[in-house]
């Protein structure tokens, strides 16, 4: 998810100090004598200043990348909680650095199936306590709730996947089978950017943590895979991740639910590994622009926190 030649600084704000590092480790359930010798074996900077020379001298900090995955997470929390409630994230649950922005379209989906409700019922419970697991991670370094779209976005990544004409609208929250192609926009990007994130995270005790969320984002994915192949929807899966590997760069990664006229569950590369995006390639996506930009798509202000601009189209990142 994130590349040390794309980040050439990351804002003091989000540099890790004593106290942000002591409500991680509260957060994690590591606390009393551990939470020192957690930190000492992490080898993480023992203050702020440390930690915010070494973000203009070209490193990301751990926090950067932890404000980061909150603004995806964000994201993911309020389509499923609309999607199941009606209703987002609460007051309590958005507040922080940056500006507040508010969300646009989302509604309870008329679930006709039993078994695609309670799943999307525990994702949202999922995503909404990653939500609440990264802020009290974060503590004061917290980035609050960006402006999120879920509607214009969601036509427009209709339109680029060849879903709907131009000027037609796509409601994932229409029908059940709208919420699951709607769902498999978001959980292959979740997935694809923890494991890109995971090599430059220094802390153990933050990469346990993301790698614990990588995990639960990764059973989230197959899940939605498996119901779109049941579901017979898996043509239109695939036109969403050929959209989406249109936006990512020049490398072909991103895998449909059948490939090949093959079954794939499981997207992975030829040694059966998960790839990853960097920042920019996941902006890119969730921006729906191949483009160098700092807002659009489901974010139409932009990110908050120090890592905001997707990919060039001249890079061969991905």
């Amino acid at each position: 998810m994130f590349d040390k030649r794309f980040i050439t600084k990351a804002i003091g704000r989000s540099a890790e100090n004593p106290l942000d590092r002591r409500r991680f480790l509260a957060a994690a359930g590591v606390t009393g004598v551990g939470v020192g010798a957690a930190v000492l074996a992490s080898g993480a900077p023992a203050m702020a200043s440390t930690a915010k020379t070494a973000a203009y001298e070209g490193e990301v900090t751990d926090s950067a990348i932890l404000n980061f995955a909150l603004n995806l997470e964000y994201l993911e929390a309020e389509f499923y909680l609309r999607a199941v409630t009606g209703t987002g994230l609460p007051s309590s649950m958005i507040d922080g650095i940056d500006p507040q922005g508010g969300v646009v379209g989302g509604h309870k989906v008329p679930f006709k199936t039993g078994a695609i409700k309670s799943i999307a019922t525990e994702i949202a419970a999922d995503e909404k306590a990653h939500v609440a697991f990264l802020r009290a991670a974060l503590g004061g370094a917290k980035v609050s709730r960006p402006a999120i779209d879920l509607k214009s976005s969601f036509n427009a990544a209709a339109v680029a996947a060849g879903l709907i004409k131009p000027g037609q609208s796509f409601d994932p929250f229409a029908s059940e089978e709208n919420f699951l192609l709607g769902a498999f926009i978001f959980e292959d990007v979740g997935v694809t950017a923890y494991k890109g994130a995971a090599p430059l995270i220094t802390n153990k005790t933050y990469l346990g943590a993301a790698a614990g969320i990588l995990a639960v984002e990764a059973y989230h994915a197959g899940i939605i895979r498996d119901r779109i192949l049941s579901m017979g929807l898996y043509h239109q899966a695939d036109a969403i991740s050929a959209a989406r590997d249109s936006l990512d760069g020049k490398t072909d990664d991103d895998q449909g639910v059948v490939v090949n006229n093959v079954i794939s569950l499981v997207p992975t590369d030829a040694n059966s590994i998960a790839y990853g995006r960097t920042a920019e390639r996941v902006l890119n996506v969730v921006y729906l622009n191949p483009n160098q930009i700092d807002r659009g798509g489901f974010f139409p202000a932009g990110v908050n926190g120090a890592i905001v601009a997707s990919g060039n189209p001249g890079s061969p990142t991905a």
